[in-house]
This record gives C-alpha cells, structure tokens and sequence, in this order.
C-alpha cells in the first residue's frame, strides 16, 4: 500500500481476510519486499478493483444526476469540465475505428481486440493497461443506476460512430431514458459559421461550448426503442466483421483494407521531400501531422502503424528506434 508517497507491505494469513482488511488495523512488515510477476500483479489489480465496484454500487448517484458516455476516452475530460454537477461521466478508453470487432462483445474473446492493439499500434501503454481500462469501464456502465437519464456523445467519424452502437449494445437491458448527443450536428447546429472548418470528433470542442449544447438539448425527447433496437442490430452485425479499419462514409461506417491509407502517406512524403529540395529525412510526427491537416478520419497511432509497415517492407527508409512517432524520422527510399 501506498500513502503519501510512503509504501507500506502487509501480510495476511488467509484470502478471506482481504474483504475486512484495513491497514490501520494491521502492522506492516518491515525489512521485506516483494518482486510479483506481471500477470500475478494484473490478478491483483482485478481483485481489487472488483471489490472498489462492490463498494461503489452501495453509494449511487442520486436521481437528479445525469450519466455522460463519450468515446474515446479523452474526450471525457472537456465534459467533466463542461458539464455542471451532479453529473458522472464515463470515457470509454478505446479507438473504435481501429481494430479487430470480431465478437468484442463476448468477454471471453475481448482479448482478440487487446491482442492486435498489442501487436502493432503504439499507445505507449504498460502491459494490461488498455485490458484494465476497459474491465473498469464496463463496470461503470453495469453499475448505472436505472432511474438516471444517459446521454451519449459522439461525432461523425466512424470511431464515435462505432462506440456509440457498442455502448448501445452494453446497455442493452437498462430501461433508463438515452439520450443521442451529435456533437458533429449540434455544433454546427448552434455554433460553427458555414466558413469555419466543421467539427468531426467530440474531443474538439471546447468544455464551455459542450456546456451550451447540453443545455440546448438536454430536454430532447429520449432514443426510441424502435432507434435503439436498430443501432443494437448495427453493432452486432459489425461485431462480426474481420476489417481492422473503418471510415464513415455516406452516413454509414464502412470497413476498408488495411492499406487504405497507404498511397496517402507516400504521398504526403513526397510533397514534403519536394519543399525540402533535398531528400533527407523527415520526423515521423511531422508527416502525420501534416496528413491529420488534410484528412479528419484517420488516427495519428493507426498512421503510425502502416509508416512502420512501409518501413518493414522496404517502401520507406529508417533513422532511429520506432517505439512512438516522436522517435524516428523517414524517408522514401531510393
């Protein structure tokens, strides 16, 4: 145990202890330590946190608050910020436009999805970190009360897209009023002029402009179970899809190859060997920047995959280690 900054190791004889276990009633251990495996450390962490959920669901939210879901997760932050109390908002810690869908919905086969995040995208997270993350928030969204009202946030692109008949699909046996929040639509609805450039993502807009469309729409009339039906369907038939990418197209979210973005990036590069005059290396970071100024859908981990794919098969040239875009720098080879 951990507190201010002091670690403390306690011992119990028996597993069933843990449930009653209070530190200020035991007496740390001095002169030991402990070194615990990765998996064995995940295993405790899962037990804890099962246990903060029993504890969590004694105290509720009251009925006057409100329950806020967003994905990705960092978009949660400008609505805890935005958003007047009471209020709970939950950010779910995944890129739904990326990734394997093949049956996420089963618990069991959820590590499919971990898996193939693992292997190839560069989130920079510790082992297990995403597969936590993602336990503890299916957790918030089981322990929704049902007397609460819940509104769900997303843009148009096909990651929010995909999140929100995800969430739809989890909250399948809740009878709480839901709520759709289009970022996308609303901003354009009561604050975009026609000559600025149109909001896509949910994460851009800014806590007090996300306050004002809350309060424009929070008298909506709820989802109806004929809607909600139907984007449940929506998400069971993606779930069943092997695409590891997807765009929203024509109103639709559409699987595409895995290379899809490719022929973007060569030429993207191009254009920025041809302002260098001679062809050096360029920051990793810099072209994905350059590539997110002309395109809105794609992700800067999902680019950064397909350089280091072109790097592996012999269509770009390397400098330095490619553990994350501000590592190495590319070019097209000769």
């Amino acid at each position: 145990m951990s507190e201010n900054g002091e670690w403390e190791t306690y011992e119990l004889n028996h597993a069933e202890e843990f449930d009653t276990f209070h530190h200020e009633e035991y007496k740390s251990l001095e002169g030991r330590g402990y070194f615990i495996e990765q998996n064995d450390l995940n295993k405790m962490v899962e037990i804890i946190n099962k246990t903060i959920q029993i504890h969590r669901r004694s105290t509720n939210l009251s009925n006057k608050a409100s329950v806020h879901i967003v994905s990705p997760e960092f978009a949660a932050g400008n609505l805890r910020v935005g958003l007047k109390h009471p209020k709970k908002v939950i950010g779910f810690p995944d890129f739904f436009s990326i990734g394997p869908l093949w049956k996420l919905d089963e618990t069991k086969d959820q590590a499919f999805r971990a898996e193939w995040l693992y292997d190839n995208i560069n989130f920079e997270l510790d082992d297990y970190e995403y597969q936590n993350k993602l336990t503890n928030t299916l957790r918030e969204i089981e322990d929704i009360s049902e007397q609460v009202p819940i509104y769900l946030w997303y843009g148009n692109n096909a990651g929010e897209q995909t999140g929100l008949r995800y969430i739809l699909y989890l909250l399948r046996d809740k009878e709480n009023e839901i709520f759709l929040m289009n970022s996308t639509e609303l901003y354009e609805k009561y604050i975009t002029s026609k000559v600025e450039r149109p909001i896509f993502h949910t994460g851009q807009i800014e806590p007090e402009s996300l306050k004002l469309l809350f309060e424009r729409n929070k008298e909506n009339h709820p989802l109806s179970h004929k809607n909600r039906l139907q984007l449940q369907r929506e998400w069971e038939t993606l779930s069943q899809t092997k695409e590891v990418l997807r765009v929203w197209m024509n109103d639709k979210i559409i699987g595409v190859p895995e290379e899809h973005y490719d022929p973007l990036i060569i030429k993207t590069l191009e254009k920025l060997h041809n302002e260098q005059g001679k062809k050096d290396f360029i920051k990793t970071g810099t072209v994905i920047g350059e590539i997110l100024e002309q395109l809105d859908e794609a992700g800067p981990f999902y680019l950064e995959y397909r350089i280091r794919h072109l790097i592996y098969s012999g269509v770009l040239e390397l400098r330095g280690i490619p553990k994350s875009m501000r590592h190495y720098s590319i070019k097209i080879r000769s």
